[in-house]
């Protein structure tokens, strides 16, 4: 089932009245837990890397 969003595509943004908006550095960290996966596939191509060696000798 594929939703087209045009529902709401074209509705405000909305603002808080009551809230300042978030500073973009503390934005940013709240994605900071994801760094943990940098790396990540790295490492998974050169383990496949050395599994394809190891079967063709």
């Amino acid at each position: 089932m594929d939703k087209d969003y045009s529902d709401i595509i074209d509705m405000p943004h909305h603002v808080s009245d009551k809230h300042l908006p978030m500073p973009i550095i503390e934005r940013a960290g709240q994605f900071l837990s994801f760094a943990a996966l940098r790396g990540h596939k790295e490492m998974l191509e050169e383990t496949g890397r050395i599994v394809s060696e190891e079967k063709d000798n």
